[in-house]
């Protein structure tokens, strides 16, 4: 009974809402659901209903993210379709919660790290490229595979340059750092996070602080290099030394360089791809796990950009 409440959800929303995507009929009842239709109505319907039980047994909450995502798969008709090929815990946060890849395009990004020197992630926002990234450097440091982690990102952006801006180095770079900051708390703590930054164990830094070094035995995160140009990629590609593993996320559609600077992610990663121990993983607007609105959001900006011309990249 109560398992057939979480799944059918509050005031049978979820059924409502597999009945308009799926265009079957479901008459929910205390302890089953009548699927009425076309067979491929019914088979759908009756497959998101099975993963969301699976989901309730596994006790994974039932939200309107994983619904959406469910339905999203089930209409493409892959399968398997559930959530059980994302089952693996990537980490667990400083608290203990677990964070699990929640789309198939998230567990293709984390193979592609367990398998590849570097990877590219490009992807809208709210596909976790960077935090998921940031997951695994905290998990490679734990088990010795690094022994340290480096978090960059452009400092320049939206055409503001430290030069320009008040206050100290430091002052200045902590705001264009602070999701890194973000992401490292959640996973670490704050405690453990600043005794590392101390000890020199983890470095956030600003991308122009790489040239001339060479980075080994460690993780390397660079965040939104869509704000790069190629010559900025090619400098940060050519810094890492043995025993060291790479990530580079970006999001073509939110480049923020003047006009006259074009970015250099799609067609450096494009370059590259064929590379041995080179992957570029692309995320979509089905990997998208924040509210079901920012996936509406990205949907529509892609529909628009196929239309009428993509962004600069």
């Amino acid at each position: 009974m109560e398992e057939m409440q979480e799944v059918f959800g509050n005031l049978d929303a979820n059924i409502h809402q597999i009945e308009q995507q799926s265009g079957a009929v479901i008459v929910a009842r205390e302890n089953e659901a009548v699927i009425r239709g076309s067979y491929a109505q019914c088979e759908m319907a009756k497959r998101v209903l099975e993963e969301l039980s699976k989901l309730y047994r596994q006790r994974e909450y039932i939200d309107e993210s994983k619904l959406s995502y469910l339905l999203d798969i089930a209409k493409e008709g892959n399968t398997p379709m559930g959530m059980d090929a994302m089952a693996g815990v990537v980490a667990l946060t400083h608290k203990g919660k677990p964070v699990k890849c929640r789309t198939f395009g998230q567990k293709r990004y984390m193979e592609a790290i367990d398998k590849n020197t570097v990877v590219f992630a490009i992807g809208p926002a709210g596909t976790g490229k960077t935090h998921l990234a940031m997951a695994k450097a905290v998990v490679a440091l734990k088990n010795k595979v690094v022994s340290r982690i480096i978090l960059t990102r452009p400092a320049v952006e939206a055409g503001e340059k430290l030069g320009f801006l008040p206050g100290d180095l430091q002052s200045k770079v902590d705001p264009y750092l602070r999701p890194l900051y973000d992401a490292l708390y959640e996973f670490m703590g704050p405690d453990a996070y600043h005794k590392m930054v101390e000890n020199g164990t983890i470095e956030v830094a600003p991308l122009a602080y790489m040239r001339g070094r060479t980075l080994s035995d460690s993780f390397i995160i660079l965040d939104e290099a869509q704000n790069c140009s190629m010559e900025q990629l090619k400098m940060f590609l050519t810094r890492f030394g043995e025993g060291s593993k790479v990530v580079v996320t970006g999001d073509v559609t939110q480049i923020d360089l003047p006009e006259e600077r074009k970015s250099g992610l799609k067609r450096i990663s494009e370059i590259l791809s064929s590379v041995e121990g080179i992957a570029v993983v692309e995320l979509s607007n089905k990997d998208v796990v924040r509210h079901k609105l920012v996936k509406d959001i990205v949907k529509a900006f892609e529909k628009y950009e196929k239309q009428y011309g993509a962004t600069r990249a």
